[in-house]
Formats: C-alpha cells, structure tokens, sequence
C-alpha cells in the first residue's frame, strides 16, 4: 500500500510538473505574440486590419458578451479578495511605530500571552535610550491587552450571538496617546484618574466605565444601537457593566481601530488580570529602538522579549498571506472555466470562419498574421472582461469588514478595516484576466493557421 501511494504520488508530480512546462511554454509564446503585435500597432510589421477583428466580435456579440462576462465574474471576485488581504497589509503597516520598542514577558509571541508581573520589571522604563517629556518622565506606556467574549445586542436570526471584544487597560491614557502617536477626535477626552462616572439619567448611582473606543469597534457598536458609530456620551453593556464613551481614537489604519481602551486597574479587576502584559518605550530613533529591543532582550532582568513596534505587527501578518494564497488558489480554479471559455469562443469562431482564414491566407498574410490576429481577439475578450471586472471591484473599495490577525503560532484578534482596491490590485486583476486570455486563446490560434486557403474558399 505504501509503495501505491509513493507510485501516486511520484505520477502526480510528474503530471504537474509537465502541466506547468506547457502553461510556461504557452505563457512565453504568449509573450512573444504580444510583442509582435505592439511591433504592427507602431507600423513596424504588416498586420491584418484591427478592424477586421473589432467586427467578428461584434457581429457575434451574444458569445462575446458571454465571454467577457465569465472574464468579469473571475476578475471581479478576485479583486474583492485581493482588496480584503491589502486591506489587512495596510492595517498591519500602520500599526506601531519604528522608534517604538514593545516589551512582552519571555517566551510570548503575543500580548494575549503576555504577563509582566514579575520581578523588578518596573525599572525597565528607567533605561537611558527611552525619550522624557517635557517633566523628565519617561514615555512608556504600561498596557494590559486582553479579549472579552461579550454577546451582541438585539442579534439578528441566525447570525452570531456573541463577539470578542479587545479591552486594552491603561496606566495613563494620555501618555499612551503620545507613545502611539494617536489623538482623540474633537469633542472627547480620556478618562479620568477615578476611570468611572455616574451613569447618565439614571435615578440610582450606578457607576459606568469610562472608555475611549478606536473609530472601527464604535461603528460596529453602533449598529446594535441602530446606529453609524458610537459616539461621546453612548453607554453600551459588556461583562454585567455599564460603558460610558468619553472619547473616539483617530485610529483609522491601525489595529488600535478595533480597541477599547479603559483604566487598568478597573479592567484587571474586572477580567482577572492584575499583571501587565505590555509596556511600549518611545525611543529617540529607529536605529536606537533596534539597539535598546537587542539590550533589552539579551540584558534585562527578569528576562523580557522586546522587539521594535512595527516588526511585531508585521509577525502578525502570517494570516495574511495565508488569505493571499487561498485568494490565488480559489481563482486559479476559477480561470480554469474563463480558461475553457475563451477556448470554446475561439473554436467556435475559428470553424465559422473557415473561408475568412482562406480569403486572408490567398490576399498573401502569413500563417503567423492570422495567428496573431485570432489571439489579437482572444485578448481583446479578456481585457474587456477583466476591465469590466476591475470596476466592479472597484466599488468595494472602502467597505468595512473584520478578520483575525495571528503570528501563525496561536492566539489573534479580532480587527476591523477597510478593504482597499488600489493600482497594484486593479493591475493585478487585468493582468490575471490577460494571463487567461492568452493561455485560452493561444489553442485555438494555432489551430487556425492549419486552415487551408483552397479547401476552405471551395
């Protein structure tokens, strides 16, 4: 049985191994067929007439329509797809700052894991590289990052009852603002020393939680309340409590979008979580940052794994490319029907028109004119599909939507972001539209040059 399935396993790679020497075979002669014909467009070669062409298609405009909208279905899908994991690219690059220096306890891969709460770990903000404000204090910030499982209000039928929430408990929001760079929008405040306050109209003396929410989590609260976002002044509950909004993050782009920030001591408390799991240093450069995270991580007692800001988000973006990957493998199936498509467009094309190829061939055009002409065609169906896909594409462009951001060595969080269709993706979708173009309708262009002229004007 073993063997069967090394013999298998030996024909399968052997099968794929020949299957990507004919698509390359087929790509590069591709290639060559696109150069040729940009050499006609400049009037350097003799071509058959570009309307000659534009008429066929045309005049069998139900096929070609067809065609092009199977070109469309592919490239548009792929562009949402392409869209969702730029989104999560451009949300991890925006997180964190170069001249940052964040500290986990030893071994944690991520906040969630993380616990500071052991030994003289306070004197690691008295380092001489970290920067001092205007009082001589060190800008640190002291963090506790967990999740809470919080269920949803007025669920709708069917769809998920509870969500994760990230709660990100602070010593000093203000300080934490300055590290991060990361400003309130006008109209709020962080939340006080006491981090609490009377709930607003309310006949008892119940107490809320003062939070500051990130732009994404106050809009995704603010649709259990009917409404765009949250904003200063809304109460929502979580964990049996009442939370009071004091204050919206200009967070867009970054993954502090999708947090709630709140005292540390009432979230530790709360949660059962007392020890930091996170203190962020403001360094002068990036070049000291890199120094201070090697120090610290080889140097401090206890030990501690310190690491630039940015380069921890970017470990974060290992879900990303996974994304990336079943994006591609999702709509390499996919081109296998615009693939067949085209093919099947261009055969029935070429038997319509036995006696066009023959009157061309007796006018004196090469074999290699027709040739290019008929996959002249093919890649004219492919690049209005594939533009006609692009705009669809297009108009995800700024849609919200959530994932989960993970190292690929467990734990992750939840985030909200924006898809974002940029050049590079609308590129890519035309591209992949003309890949499929040129390995469909390369077949039936060699098929068309083995017409000949007397038998088929006969």
């Amino acid at each position: 049985m073993g063997i069967l399935v090394k013999i298998l396993l030996i024909v399968a790679a052997s099968v794929a191994g020949l299957l990507a020497l004919v698509v390359a075979a087929m790509l590069l002669l591709g290639v060559v067929l696109t150069i040729v014909l940009l050499l006609q467009m400049l009037g350097v070669l003799r071509r058959v007439p570009f309307g000659y062409n534009l008429r066929n298609l045309a005049v069998r405009w139900p096929t070609t329509l067809l065609t092009a909208l199977a070109f469309t279905m592919v490239v548009s899908l792929l562009t949402v797809m392409l869209a969702f994991v730029n989104g999560l690219f451009r949300l991890t690059q925006g997180s964190g700052l170069p001249v940052n220096v964040l500290v986990l306890s030893d071994g944690a891969t991520e906040e969630s894991v993380s616990s500071l709460g052991f030994g003289e770990i306070t004197t690691i903000d008295r380092e001489p590289t970290i920067e001092k404000d205007e009082q001589g204090e060190p800008l640190a910030s002291w963090e506790v990052y967990l999740v809470v499982n919080q269920p949803i209000e007025h669920p709708k039928p069917g769809d998920s009852q509870r969500r994760f929430m990230q709660v990100r408990g602070l010593k000093d929001p203000a300080r934490t603002g300055r590290v991060h760079n990361i400003a309130l929008h006008p109209g709020g405040a962080w939340f006080s020393e006491a981090g609490i306050q009377p709930l607003p109209d309310s006949a008892t003396d119940e107490q809320a939680i003062q939070v500051v929410l990130g732009e994404g989590i106050a809009r995704v609260l603010g649709l259990d309340k009917g409404k765009p976002s949250l904003t200063v002044g809304d109460v929502f509950p979580m964990a049996d409590r009442k939370w009071i909004v004091v204050g919206i993050l200009q967070s867009a782009g970054s993954t502090f979008d999708s947090e709630i920030w709140a005292k540390q001591q009432i979230v530790g408390d709360k949660f059962g979580k007392s020890s930091y799991s996170t203190v962020v240093l403001r360094t002068a450069d990036a070049e000291t940052a890199k120094q201070t995270a090697h120090d610290l991580s080889a140097n401090f007692k206890p030990a501690v794994a310190a690491q630039v800001e940015t380069t921890y988000y970017e470990k974060l973006s290992a879900t990303n490319y996974q994304f990336f990957w079943a994006a591609m493998f999702v709509a390499g199936f996919m081109a296998l029907g615009g693939v067949f498509g085209i093919m099947n467009t261009m055969f029935a094309a070429i038997s319509q028109r036995q006696k066009d190829i023959g009157v061309l061939r007796i006018l004196g055009y090469a074999r290699w004119q027709i040739l290019e002409s008929f996959f002249l065609e093919s890649l004219m169906l492919a690049l209005i599909g594939g533009a006609l896909g692009c705009l669809v594409g297009l108009l995800v462009d700024g849609y919200s939507a959530t994932s989960i951001l993970s190292s690929g060595q467990g734990g992750g969080r939840s985030v909200v972001f924006k898809l974002v269709v940029d050049a590079r993706v609308l590129m890519g979708g035309l591209i992949f539209s003309l890949i499929m173009g040129n390995i469909g309708g390369l077949l039936p262009a060699l098929s068309a040059i083995r017409v000949r002229p007397l038998e088929s004007v006969r």
